[in-house]
């Protein structure tokens, strides 16, 4: 499966690569977005190309995940990443954002483009999507985008922060739904 390329109003989402990681180097090696998932800290020299090249591509290729590139219209500055894991069971979503466009609504906007192009073209019929409960900007992203809050779990945490994981569900019912909302 090939992870299309789409375009919002601000952004052009595009198949990750690995012309992408000394973007992701830069801008994922940060604490302030590493604290709130499974990555090393600190994080490596090479964290960016050997998750790409060894990790992330090779899902792709097999199909297993679709992973885009959030990129700037006007620039096209790579700025973030959303992943869908298809395979898994049951399939999931992960996203980040660099630290510097947070708060603009460009993930938000990402994600209205990629779960238009999951449900609709795709044809996945929901996912789950999980963030430490203190993660308050990443449970905003998914209110807004049709997410169903299903329980609080314990699940092991890299960097050791405190409290649960919030697991939530998103359905083509709750996405459309959600939509409605967003474009009105």
């Amino acid at each position: 499966m090939k992870t299309p390329t789409l375009e919002t109003d601000r952004l052009i989402l595009r198949p990750i690569s690995l012309g992408d990681t000394p973007a992701i180097q830069k801008y994922f090696d940060n604490w302030e977005i590493i604290k709130f998932l499974q990555a090393p800290w600190p994080y490596p020299q090479d964290g960016a190309i050997t998750h790409i090249r060894d990790v992330t591509l090779p899902a792709v290729k097999a199909g297993e995940q679709i992973s885009w590139a959030i990129t700037m219209k006007q620039t096209e500055e790579f700025i973030g990443r959303i992943d869908y894991r298809l395979k898994k069971e049951p399939p999931d979503r992960g996203f980040w954002l660099a630290i510097p466009f947070q708060g603009q609504g460009y993930m938000t906007e990402a994600i209205a483009a990629t779960q238009d192009y999951i449900f609709k073209d795709y044809g996945l019929d929901y996912f789950i999507v999980k963030n430490l409960k203190s993660n308050t900007s990443s449970r905003r992203v998914k209110e807004k985008t049709g997410a169903i809050f299903t329980g609080l779990k314990k699940e092991p945490c890299t960097h050791h922060l405190e409290g649960p994981t919030e697991v939530w569900e998103v359905t083509k019912k709750s996405w459309e739904e959600a939509r409605k909302k967003l474009l009105s």
